[in-house]
C-alpha cells in the first residue's frame, strides 16, 4: 500500500512534499492534486479585500442607514419598536456585502463598524432598549403629592396632640 496524504515524510519521519513514490495517475498522486487544488481554494476564499469591504458596508449599508434614522428622528433612536428593522436591514446589508466579496461574516471590520455605529446613535440609550421617560402626570403626581400630604398631616397631629396634652395637666 503507498504512502499518501496527510503527512508526507521525508524518510526521517519529517513531514515533506510530495513523495517520489506518488507516480502520475496513481491515487496517491489524485489526492495530492486534490489537497493542492483544496489549499488553493481555502486561501482564496480566506481572501478579503478589508479596505474594499470597508468602502462598501459605508456606501451601501450606512448611508442607507442614516436615511432612515434621520427619518425616524433623534428622540426615537432608543426606541426598539421604531429601529429594530433599520437596524435588521444594516445587519443584512453587511451580511450580503461580506458574501460577495467572500469575506468571512462576522469579522474584525464589522465588529468595528458596528461599535462605531452604537457609539453614534445608540450611546445614549438604556441597556433594556427601551427608551426611558418620566411617567405622566397623572401617575407621577401622586406619587409625590401623597408622601407630602402625609408628612404635613402627620406634623399637625402631633402638634395638636401635644397642645392638648399641656392643658389636661
Amino acid at each position: 500500500m503507498e504512502r499518501c496524504w496527510p503527512p508526507y515524510e521525508k524518510g526521517n519521519g519529517e513531514p515533506g512534499l510530495k513523495p517520489a513514490s506518488c507516480s502520475s495517475g496513481s491515487l496517491c498522486h489524485q489526492r495530492w492534486h486534490c489537497h493542492i487544488f483544496l489549499a488553493h481554494h481555502f486561501i482564496a476564499a480566506t481572501a478579503c479585500h478589508e479596505a474594499e469591504y470597508g468602502r462598501q458596508i459605508r456606501e451601501r449599508c450606512l448611508r442607507p442607514f442614516k436615511l432612515s434614522m434621520e427619518g425616524i428622528g433623534q428622540r426615537l433612536w432608543c426606541d426598539w419598536d421604531e429601529t429594530m428593522g433599520t437596524y435588521g436591514e444594516l445587519t443584512n446589508c453587511t451580511v450580503a456585502v461580506a458574501e460577495n466579496l467572500t469575506c468571512y461574516w462576522p469579522n474584525r471590520l464589522v465588529d468595528e463598524f458596528f461599535v462605531a455605529v452604537h457609539s453614534h446613535y445608540f450611546r445614549n440609550c438604556s441597556p433594556s432598549g427601551r427608551a426611558l421617560r418620566d411617567p405622566p402626570n397623572s401617575i407621577l403626581c401622586p406619587f409625590i403629592l401623597v408622601p407630602i400630604l402625609v408628612t404635613l398631616l402627620m406634623t399637625a397631629l402631633v402638634v395638636w396632640r401635644s397642645k392638648r396634652s399641656e392643658g389636661i395637666v
